[in-house]
């Protein structure tokens, strides 16, 4: 039996270390003060040991044990619980390779840093909180308190878990260091040794803490070993023992007894001594390795995924607050290109006073501009009609009409003395379908090479608001000239009664800007209605510009927006996303404009 097991439990005192047998002398004879000479890093690991005490009455329930943490341990195991004098030493190793003064388990959360430790912590708190029975003194060093003893390993575990399911993983992380140790190349394959393994590594897989996957390799050596019917008979035992109370020692030692008898041991006797002629030597140590490898990928794949999901999550917050900000950015950029009154406004400037408007003066709609506008409204109300939707619910009561199959089988059902199940009645509702809004947002380039544009623009401007304003009360559009700077042409929600005319004299380009205010104004991301956004260019920006508009271009087809891109001169530059309609003559802007929107109607 590997001693590890035996010793996680100490009945008897710790020993007493160098330091406490000099004082004990002083006091004794008074003999001369011991002053022991200062161990590298030891005030670092006095605080550790103070936090984790601290700490473990969360882990344990109980707030008496006292935790010790130093090089080395009294028990020569990584941990130990001495229910005597209530006191739980760590092995300060097992924080290996942090140094003491990064370890700070008082904050909660450090313990992710060190799960190795944490989980022989864990471990041994289990034992402090549910290991309250002892094996009797005449009965202590037996077979039968051997096997007691490792009983106890998994049940502890088992009992800890129904209170703190949370602490799997640290206690996953812990296997290694609480059992592989115990079995080295020189352990032999025998009975005893084969059923202690299982005893410490299947009955951890039954208590919930390993997997099934993981253990597979143990199972198939130890069945070799010990056969299918002896397997199964241990893994009752430790099943029992499992769900035995903290404080019936007799039953465990019962369970011991069992698990001594099922592998022909007396179990008054001592356990037996390894048989190097059992089985090739460290087989088990070799099952139970590819045991805990196998654990240690599982929690790093474990690790990597919650990693990658927090990854995730933070990149949709940040996407989330990213959008949110935008969004109020581009509502800043409306409220100043469409107020009442508004001059031209230049991204990035306090006052837009210098900025030259490219507005000309205003005129009358013309008869085939008034003409154009009722043929769009009339083509966008017949885009945006839905069929009315009919829903018939059966009843066994009135309203409704009368169905006599139902009414004859109802009566029938009545005769025959059966629950009448049948439903006579029919009641008919028809709905009219949702009629969803338009909104249309038009951006004219209004720089110098654009001057071919500004009159079809400003007549489609016009035709497009006169049309969105008769189609539905929701529906909106919007027109904005762009240079370096911004200025309205039609305002959202107002119906223009003159045809604004403007020209194209400008230099640079704000197209990313003019699409916020189109975005907010218009409402270009609002789900439910019809939403197509206009570019009138030729595309020839700089690299920054562009990368500004192909994002916020982006950003509105991943809302479901559609995005027209018109262009009157040959060998255009249309920015990735956009839908290119090449216009030979610039009066077909209307048509190719509304065209657009009546499909972006349809398709909502």
């Amino acid at each position: 039996m590997p001693t590890h097991a035996q010793t996680h439990v100490q009945h008897t005192p710790p020993a007493l270390s160098e330091t406490e047998q000099a004082l004990v002398r002083w006091e004794d004879d008074g003999g001369p003060a011991f002053e022991p000479p200062p161990a590298p890093q030891a005030g670092h690991w006095l605080r550790i040991a103070a936090a984790l005490t601290e700490r473990l009455p969360e882990l344990a329930g109980r707030e008496d044990v006292i935790v010790t943490c130093e090089h080395g341990t009294r028990s020569g195991a990584p941990a130990a619980f001495y229910p005597t004098t209530a006191q739980l030493e760590i092995d300060a190793a097992l924080f290996a390779p942090l140094a003491p003064a990064a370890i700070d388990p008082a904050r909660v959360g450090d313990e992710e840093n060190y799960p190795v430790a944490w989980g022989a912590l864990t471990h041994e708190a289990a034992h402090a909180a549910h290991s309250r029975w002892t094996t009797p003194p005449p009965q202590r060093g037996t077979a039968l308190d051997t096997a007691a003893q490792l009983l106890e390993e998994s049940r502890a575990e088992h009992a800890h878990l129904s209170r703190r399911p949370g602490d799997r993983p640290f206690l996953r992380a812990a296997v290694h260091t609480l059992i592989l140790d115990d079995f080295t190349s020189q352990t032999p394959t025998d009975r005893w040794q084969a059923a202690a393994a299982a005893g410490l590594i299947l009955a951890r897989r039954d208590a919930g803490i390993l997997d099934d996957d993981e253990t597979d390799a143990l199972q198939t050596t130890a069945t070799a070993i010990l056969g299918t019917d002896l397997l199964d008979t241990l893994a009752a035992i430790w099943t029992a023992a499992h769900a035995t109370a903290d404080e019936d020692g007799q039953s465990m030692l019962d369970h011991a007894r069992a698990w001594c008898q099922a592998l022909g041991t007396d179990p008054t006797g001592p356990e037996p001594a390894p048989d190097p002629a059992a089985g090739k030597q460290g087989e088990l140590a070799e099952a139970i390795g590819k045991v805990t490898a196998a654990v240690a990928a599982n929690e790093a794949a474990q690790t990597a995924a919650q990693e990658q999901a927090a990854a995730a999550q933070t990149a949709r917050t940040r996407a989330t607050a990213a959008r949110a900000a935008h969004a109020r950015q581009a509502a800043q950029t409306a409220e100043k290109v469409f107020a009442p009154g508004a001059r031209p406004y230049t991204p990035g400037k306090a006052t837009s006073r210098s900025s030259r408007s490219p507005v000309t003066g205003t005129r009358q709609p013309t008869r085939a501009e008034k003409a154009a506008a009722g043929h769009l409204a009339r083509a966008l109300r017949a885009a945006a009609y839905r069929e009315r939707t009919t829903t018939q619910t059966a009843s066994a009561v009135p309203p409704g009409r009368l169905n006599m199959r139902q009414a004859l089988a109802r009566d029938a059902q009545k005769a025959a003395g059966a629950i009448p199940t049948a439903t006579p009645w029919v009641h008919t509702v028809h709905r009219a379908g949702a009629t969803p809004p338009l909104r249309v947002g038009i951006a004219v380039d209004v720089s110098g090479s654009m001057s071919i544009a500004t009159a079809p623009i400003a007549s489609a401007a016009w035709i497009v608001a006169k049309a969105a304003a008769l189609t539905d009360s929701d529906s909106r559009s919007a027109t904005v000239a762009y240079d370096k700077s911004i200025t309205a042409i039609t305002a959202p929600g107002r119906t223009p009664a003159r045809v604004t005319e403007f020209d194209a004299s400008g230099r640079g380009h704000s197209l990313g800007e003019a699409i916020d205010a189109l975005e907010a104004g218009a409402g270009l991301t609002q789900p439910g209605a019809g939403r197509l956004l206009v570019i009138a260019s030729d595309g020839i920006y700089g690299a920054k510009e562009a990368d500004r508009a192909a994002g916020r271009i982006a950003a509105l087809r991943k809302a479901g927006c559609a995005v027209l891109w018109l262009a009157f001169a040959p060998d255009p530059l249309p920015l990735p996303g956009t839908t290119l309609v090449e216009l030979t003559d610039p009066a077909q802007a209307a048509a190719a404009i509304g065209k657009a929107a009546t499909t972006a109607l349809a398709r909502t």
